[in-house]
């Protein structure tokens, strides 16, 4: 059967997305206030009917209400009428609640071995130099076979680390003291800042999001963000780390006649937002190649002068609401979009721009062939679910019937690095104090023995640094290989 086109609006005419085009990305663009909410609601409602899983952000806490009908309305049924939609019904989507805190939602995990050694150091602002020694850092867990699942397993990687960085330098290149420290001080940060709870087990599996409920409907799933979005590198980094575990896991599908999943990223300018160059080249690189795993990414954000221009010129499906050209920024603004639409000769689009009313936009999605639809000014349709949140009853009733929460409600800690080191640490004090204790009556072979052992014998240290040189590149039997954000490559 032939699936559907996603209904957007009507303006000259009606403006439709084509589901075989919703990997190519999109862009929803607009001052606070102008409606770009509702349009991102609309569209998730769209991609979930046609039986598309949809993943987004609810910065505001408005989202929730996806999973309740909307109540009928005046105004609503003025739009309908206007756009011409006689078969409107209101409508309860297949919703699983999220958040990497665990209170408005199904805690969602990583371990820190699949964040990688990449996005830490730029979720807690390392310099070069300091990057670096994370890195070696993870190369030593990686060929101890050492499981960083925490923050607290880190931790104890890097105090191993310091200790016996003098033996480590000589294999893997300088590792200063005061590197380290300076990571161990932005662990304490991330921790103070409620980080700790997104690092652990049971982690997140990605089949979870790619679910459809019984009647061939997407799931929506929601991330609580509103208090989230009050650490914004933490906020981009999460979603720059669901982008690359999905573009690392799913497979090729080429050119599907519908997305795998939808991902819509709110707030988008904070994934670009002081990150260093290496990092935006990457982002740059898996929004390119994400499209062949059937995935669409929609950026939202305020105006398109927040998205770099080698990303901006991947984003086909368009929709620009109202911006406002009071100052030169804004005004360059209003020009850049203008510049993206492929041009109407009947609309002056920079004038339209600046006119457009709450819940107009302009519109151009990639039409046959993927050629760009000519702009169009446009009405939104209504969403057939709620417009705001939904009631802490209703919440609770969504999330009781999750099909997911026995999976990730309860956390797991299993022996992981800190256990693994501690555990080595005693044995070793353990055998040292053993071959110190004096015999009853020794000989005068062995007192030589104790006494050049005395002046020669090694710290608990030395000892363990021995014992993991010696180990290194047998307890795994290969290098585990992480992706192109540095984010562990599960074996298949």
């Amino acid at each position: 059967m032939e699936i559907p086109p996603i209904l957007i609006g009507k303006g000259a005419q009606r403006q439709s997305l084509l589901p075989r085009f919703g990997n190519r990305h999109g862009l929803i663009t607009g001052a606070t206030g102008t409606g770009k909410t509702v349009t991102l609601q609309v569209l998730a409602e769209g991609f979930s009917a046609i039986g598309v899983p949809v993943f987004l952000a609810d910065v505001k806490g408005d989202l929730s209400g996806l999973s309740q009908p909307i109540t009928p309305h005046p105004k609503i049924d003025e739009r309908l009428e206007k756009i011409g939609i006689p078969d409107f019904a209101p409508t309860a989507w297949p919703m699983v609640y999220w958040d990497l805190f665990g209170k408005k939602g199904h805690p969602i995990r990583t371990t820190v071995s699949e964040m990688g050694p990449v996005l830490l150091a730029n979720l807690m602002e390392l310099n070069d130099t300091q990057e670096g020694v994370l890195s070696i850092a993870f190369r030593v867990a990686d060929e101890e076979g050492l499981l960083l699942l925490d923050l607290e397993d880190l931790q104890s990687l890097l105090r191993f680390v310091a200790e016996n960085a003098s033996e480590l330098s000589r294999q893997y290149g300088n590792i200063s003291q005061a590197s380290v420290a300076a990571i161990q001080r932005r662990l304490l940060v991330l921790e103070d800042q409620g980080a700790e709870e997104f690092f652990g087990e049971p982690a997140l599996e990605l089949a979870d999001l790619l679910r459809v409920d019984p009647g061939g409907r997407g799931v929506i799933n929601a991330l609580a963000a509103d208090t989230l979005i009050h650490n914004p590198r933490l906020y981009a980094t999460f979603l720059l780390w669901l982008l690359s575990e999905l573009f690392e896991e799913l497979r090729e599908v080429g050119d599907p006649d519908k997305p795998k999943l939808v991902f819509f990223f709110d707030e988008a300018h904070l994934l670009f937002d002081h990150a260093p160059k290496a990092l935006l080249e990457k982002v740059e690189q898996v929004v390119r190649l994400i499209r062949s795993k059937g995935v669409g990414v929609f950026f939202v954000t305020h105006n398109p002068l927040d998205i770099p221009d080698a990303v901006l010129g991947q984003l086909g499906n368009r929709i620009q609401h109202a911006l406002r050209a009071y100052t030169p920024r804004e005004q360059k603004a209003v020009r850049a979009a203008a510049e993206t639409f492929r041009a109407n000769p009947d609309l002056d689009v920079e004038e339209a721009i600046t006119q457009l009313g709450v819940g107009e936009a302009l519109v151009s999605t990639l039409q046959e062939k993927g050629v760009p639809g000519i702009v169009d000014r446009c009405l939104i349709r209504p969403p057939t679910s709620r417009i705001g949140p939904a009631t802490e009853a209703e919440f609770n009733e969504v999330r009781n019937r999750s099909p997911v929460g026995m999976r990730y409600d309860k956390p797991l800690d299993r022996e992981s690095a800190a256990e693994v080191l501690q555990a080595r640490a005693e044995k070793i004090a353990k055998e040292l104090e053993k071959s110190s204790e004096p015999s009853d009556k020794p000989s005068k072979r062995q007192s030589t023995r104790q006494s050049t052992r005395k002046s020669n014998r090694q710290t608990p240290s030395e000892a363990m640094v021995k014992s993991t040189l010696r180990s290194m590149g047998s307890l795994l039997g290969r290098e585990l290989m992480r992706g192109l954000l540095g984010v562990l490559k599960r074996a298949r």
